[in-house]
């Protein structure tokens, strides 16, 4: 397809190889709904107004048509989804554009882990573009299975797809003007870069903002959201499957502020993508909690396509890339019919397109020897212990010092104050570490919950109210080389193996659902959880996200960014 070629198709002087006929067209760029055909050339649009000249015509009798949907920030590995499977979830949601950082991925095999996805999402009928990991390890207060330098940045940013930094989750790090840190951000000067500064203002908000930082996705209460705006941030609005933002935050978009807005998911699993949805989910929610439709679908298109430098789409208009979706109603976006690069890929909420082979690679990635009972005792000295607190629909944590039950001169689990032990096991070099702490919010009244998904670095991480029921668990999650498991009354109760790098399932989606909604059900029938039990699990050993987390190495005060226990 030759420019003159597109030329004379908008010009109507020859015919269109699609022609989408009585369209009511969302006008991203106008904020206005326009009635107008859509003339489609191979892969792009060549014309939105009146046509009749198509060797193919589609009438879509005044359905809504809207721009494909663009997932700004999110990390993939969280659907635990082979990417192949991930796009079946998605594609017929309507997300076509995918801006992933794989550091979760990338903390467990390094490159290899990259250029997997990198290889898989070229194949797909969706883009899949990638943000260059920039904390891996997101800090040295944990042990991870691979490191990034400056130098790797570098390399990976010489690949197409590869458009920006991702989050700077090391936020005092460029706060102290640690030099590696500040030289990952240089070299990605004249490109976007993400940021994560949860609780972040002032003067250290300038300082991080000053250093390069872009965007940010941690904001959860709006006069913090409002700051960060004020001083020339882009701000993502975040409705994960833990990480629930969206109606605190959703004040801040006004006529004026709206262009440096957009939605995000950032975390999201398997199940939620196939209840919910992705990207869909959060412009529906917002378009119930009162923003505007034309709005909310800006928020989700045009805007992360400018913020990413997306510049052949994010709008309908001439010479924009043909990835469109139809509405059955705009209200509350009944996604029909979806097209990428001008081919109908879903219809009806079903994928109509075939998938390669998804075997397992990548595997063997769970290096650590089973475990004992001893290994997870934590001496008492008498004194205070440090307690993590749960805060409901947040993945931020409240420090706590407590009293601890003890036995035989330990520390235990006391369900009747729900304060259980947490558990963190190295796992990619065979150290030994193993990392113990306590938590409150959790709800379980008997057993224990383990996985191998424990951004970023992913060790093992297990909670529960007794040491037997937890190195269970864990010695469950050792044999299957990864996976989530609950585990009560001296079995497993419910298993998803997750044998690539232990974050990811080749099986298909429906069986991975099966297998999600199975451990999600048993761990439910232990006590009173949290909505997503694993999801939140798995954020307990991030230690970016303040106020205490636990890792390999001990309790993490994340304030001080310090460790502060190492029993």
């Amino acid at each position: 397809m030759s420019s003159q070629d597109l030329v004379r198709v908008a010009r109507g002087e020859e015919p269109a190889d699609l022609i989408l006929k009585n369209c009511r067209v969302v006008n991203t760029l106008a904020g206005e709904i326009e009635e107008a055909d859509i003339a489609i050339l191979g892969d792009t649009i060549a014309g939105v107004g009146s046509y009749d000249n198509g060797r193919r015509t589609i009438d879509l009798k005044n359905a809504y048509v809207a721009p494909g949907l663009i997932n700004g920030h999110t990390h993939i590995e969280s659907s635990m989804l082979h990417p192949a499977r991930y796009s079946e979830a998605v594609i017929p949601r309507g997300t076509l554009t995918v801006i992933t950082d794989l550091h979760e991925i990338a903390n467990v095999c390094g490159e290899a882990g990259i250029r997997f996805c990198m290889r898989w999402g070229r194949s797909l009928p969706l883009d899949m573009k990638f943000m260059a990991p920039s904390c891996v390890p997101a800090t040295p207060l944990e042990t991870s299975g691979a490191s990034f330098s400056a130098d790797a940045i570098r390399t990976l940013l010489k690949e197409p797809d590869v458009i920006g930094l991702g989050e700077m989750m090391n936020y005092p790090g460029v706060l102290a003007g640690i030099p590696d840190v500040l030289d990952k951000i240089a070299a990605t000067a004249g490109k976007p870069i993400d940021g994560h500064a949860p609780g972040v203002r002032g003067h250290d908000l300038d300082a991080y903002i000053a250093a390069g930082i872009m965007s940010d996705h941690e904001c959860t209460v709006i006069d913090e959201a409002r700051e960060k705006l004020h001083k020339g941030m882009h701000i993502m609005i975040r409705e994960g499957s833990s990480e629930k933002n969206l109606e605190a935050l959703l004040p801040l978009v006004t006529d004026l502020t709206y262009p440096r807005c957009m939605f995000v998911v950032d975390d999201r699993n398997a199940a939620d993508l196939d209840a919910e949805g992705d990207i869909d989910h959060v412009v529906r929610k917002a378009i119930q909690l009162g923003l505007d439709p034309i709005r909310a679908v800006q928020l989700a298109t045009i805007n992360p396509a400018r913020y990413f430098r997306l510049h052949d789409r994010g709008s309908i208009s001439p010479g924009k890339r043909a990835d469109l979706i139809t509405l059955r109603e705009l209200t509350d976006l009944s996604i029909d019919k979806v097209f990428y690069r001008g081919k109908m890929v879903a219809e009806g909420g079903v994928p109509l397109f075939q998938l390669p082979s998804t075997d397992a690679e990548l595997t063997d990635t769970v290096r650590t020897q089973a475990l004992n009972e001893t290994a997870l005792s934590m001496p008492s000295d008498g004194s205070e212990f440090p307690l993590i607190e749960l805060i409901p629909g947040q993945i931020v944590t409240k420090k706590r010092f407590t009293t601890p039950a003890v036995s035989e001169g330990c520390i235990v689990p006391d369900t009747g104050r729900d304060i259980l032990k947490l558990v963190v096991v190295e796992r990619h070099a065979g150290t030994g570490n193993i990392g113990k702490g306590l938590v409150t919010g959790f709800g379980l009244k008997k057993g224990a919950l383990a996985s191998s998904v424990a951004h970023d670095s992913h060790n093992l991480i297990a909670v529960g109210t007794t040491d037997h029921d937890i190195v269970g668990a864990l010695n469950a999650l050792i044999e299957m080389q990864g996976g989530l498991v609950v585990f009560a009354d001296g079995k497993i109760q419910a298993a998803l193996p997750l044998p690539v790098a232990g974050l990811l399932s080749p099986a298909p989606l429906q069986q991975v659902l099966q297998q999600m909604n199975s451990v999600q059900t048993e761990a439910h029938l232990l006590g009173t959880l949290p909505q997503s039990p694993f999801s939140l699990l798995s954020f307990l050993a991030l230690p970016v996200i303040p106020e205490l987390r636990l890792t390999d190495l001990g309790v993490v005060d994340v304030t001080e960014f310090r460790i502060i226990s190492h029993t």
